[in-house]
C-alpha cells in the first residue's frame, strides 16, 4: 500500500465520516456525526461537548452545542451499527500490515464525582490504580503485531443500579439490561464477534477474567484459544496427576460419577507448582523492543489440568500450559497463564502471545488522552455509549491511517486546522473529574 499524503489527512477523513454515517439511519445526523468526531480529533484539552461546539463554530456556539448534545446524548442510532462499520472499514487497512492475532478484553474505569452517572459507583478504577467513585466499561480489542482497535465496549452495570428502578428509568437503562459480571459482559462480547467475519485470535485477558473458571470454560465453548492471567492461588493439577476416579459402584442406587475426594490427593496452587520446577525449567526469554531496551524475563512453561472445584465435575478438564515469570531476583513468581494453544507451541510463541496484551493499554492511552474517552459530562446510559462508539470512530480512523505507513514510520497525529474560540470564552466545565453527575 503505498504511503498517504499527510496534507490530505482531512479529506480522507470528510470521506471516512460519510461512509461511517450510512449506520445512523437518518440523514439527518450526518452532519452532527461528522462534525462530533471532527471535534474529537481537534487539538484541545477537554473532548465534551460544549468545547468541541466552540472551536467547531465559534460564531453560533449555542445552536452547535444543542445540535451535538442531541446527537450524543438524545439521538437513538445504534452503536452496534456505527462500531460493525468501523471494524469494517479499520481491520482490512490493520490487516495490510500482518494478521490478527489476538481478542483482547480488558476494562477501564473513569473517575466521577457525585451518584447519578449510570453505573457510577465505588470500585476499583485502574486509572486511580484503586477503590474509588467511578463508571467502569468492559471491552474488547482486535490486535496484530502493529495495531489494535475495540469492536466492542458496554458499561459494566453494578448490583445496586440493576435493582434501583428509580435510578435505572432517571439515566435510560435498557429494560432488558441485568445484572451481569464482567466476565459475563465480555463472553458476551466474544460471543457476538464469533458470529461475525472477524478473523479469530487469541483470547487474552488479565487475571480479574482469566481467573474465573467460567470464562475460562465459555470461551473454550466458542472454540477460540485462550491465553489468560490466573491469580496464584489458583490450583491445578500438576503432570502425572489428575482428579481419583469414581467410586465403584455398589449396586445400589445410581452409578457415582464424581470423583473420589482424599486430602491427601488434591490440586496444588500455581505458585507451588511454580517452586517445584527445577531451576532449568526457567529460560530467558526476549519478547519485544521496549522504549529504551529488549524487555525479557525468565519464563518456564509445564502442562496442567485445572483444579477448580473438581469434585463436582464429571468430565475430565483438558490438559492446557501454565506459563510463569520468575524474573530474576524475585523471591516468587510475578505473573501466571493458562493458555489452551497447541502442545507443539514454543515457550517463546507463548511468551510473545500472553505479553501481546499490552497494546490494550495503548488503545485506552490514546483513546483517553487523545481522543477524550472520558470527558463525556453526561448521566445517560445511551449518552454514555455514543459518545464512547464515537471515540472509538475517531480511534479507528487513526488506526487505519497508520496502517497505510510502514510499522517504522514517525507516529501519525491528526493535523486538523483548528477555528478560533470566541475572545474570553471558557467552557463551564474544565476538571476532568466533574462532568454532570
Amino acid at each position: 500500500m503505498k504511503n498517504a499524503p499527510l496534507a490530505n489527512i482531512e479529506a480522507r477523513f470528510r470521506a471516512y465520516a460519510e461512509k461511517l454515517s450510512t449506520a445512523l439511519g437518518h440523514a439527518d445526523r450526518v452532519e452532527p456525526f461528522q462534525a462530533y468526531c471532527t471535534g474529537l480529533l481537534l487539538p484541545v484539552d477537554r473532548k465534551s461537548v460544549e468545547p468541541m461546539a466552540a472551536q467547531l463554530a465559534p460564531g453560533r456556539v449555542s445552536a452547535k452545542h444543542q445540535s451535538l448534545h442531541h446527537f450524543v446524548a438524545k439521538a437513538s442510532w445504534s452503536d452496534d451499527a456505527v462500531m460493525r462499520a468501523v471494524r469494517d472499514y479499520a481491520l482490512p487497512k490493520m490487516q495490510s500490515q500482518g494478521p490478527i492475532l489476538a481478542w483482547i478484553v480488558d476494562d477501564t474505569g473513569f473517575p466521577k464525582k457525585g451518584k447519578h452517572s449510570a453505573g457510577v459507583a465505588r470500585q476499583y478504577c485502574g486509572q486511580l490504580g484503586k477503590q474509588d467513585n467511578c463508571q467502569c466499561a468492559v471491552s474488547v480489542s482486535v490486535t496484530t503485531l502493529q495495531a489494535s482497535l475495540p469492536v466492542a465496549y458496554r458499561l459494566y452495570l453494578p448490583q445496586e443500579w440493576v435493582v434501583d428502578r428509580q435510578r435505572r428509568a432517571r439515566v435510560g437503562i435498557p429494560d432488558e439490561v441485568g445484572f451481569q459480571t464482567k466476565p459475563e459482559i465480555a463472553l458476551e462480547q466474544l460471543r457476538t464477534l464469533t458470529k461475525t467475519d472477524t478473523p479469530r485470535g487469541v483470547v487474552l485477558a488479565d487475571a480479574g477474567y482469566g481467573n474465573d473458571s467460567e470464562f475460562r470454560r465459555g470461551v473454550r465453548g466458542l472454540n477460540l484459544s485462550y491465553g489468560l492471567g490466573i491469580q496464584k492461588s489458583t490450583k491445578v493439577w500438576t503432570p502425572g496427576t489428575e482428579p481419583l476416579p469414581p467410586p465403584e459402584y455398589s449396586g445400589c442406587g445410581r452409578p457415582p460419577k464424581l470423583p473420589r475426594r482424599s486430602p491427601q490427593h488434591t490440586p496444588v496452587k500455581v505458585l507451588k507448582a511454580a517452586q517445584d520446577l527445577p531451576d532449568n525449567a526457567y529460560q530467558t526469554i526476549a519478547w519485544r523492543e521496549g522504549v529504551n531496551k529488549v524487555l525479557s524475563s525468565r519464563f518456564a512453561a509445564v502442562r496442567v489440568r485445572e483444579g477448580h472445584h473438581y469434585y463436582w465435575r464429571t468430565d475430565r478438564p483438558p490438559e492446557e500450559w501454565l506459563l510463569i515469570e520468575w524474573p530474576e531476583g524475585e523471591s516468587e513468581p510475578t505473573k501466571y497463564w493458562l493458555s489452551n494453544l497447541d502442545a507443539a507451541v514454543t515457550l517463546g510463541e507463548l511468551v510473545a502471545t500472553a505479553k501481546l496484551r499490552w497494546r490494550i493499554e495503548r488503545d485506552y492511552q490514546e483513546l483517553k488522552q487523545e481522543i477524550g474517552l472520558g470527558h463525556f459530562e453526561g448521566r445517560g446510559w445511551r449518552g454514555f455509549h455514543h459518545h464512547a462508539t464515537l471515540c472509538i470512530a475517531a480511534y479507528g480512523f487513526l488506526v487505519a491511517e497508520r496502517s497505510s505507513f510502514p510499522p517504522s514510520g514517525p507516529p501519525l497525529r491528526p493535523s486538523f486546522t483548528l477555528p478560533q474560540v470566541p475572545a474570553g470564552w471558557h467552557p463551564r466545565v474544565s476538571s476532568p473529574q466533574a462532568g454532570a453527575t
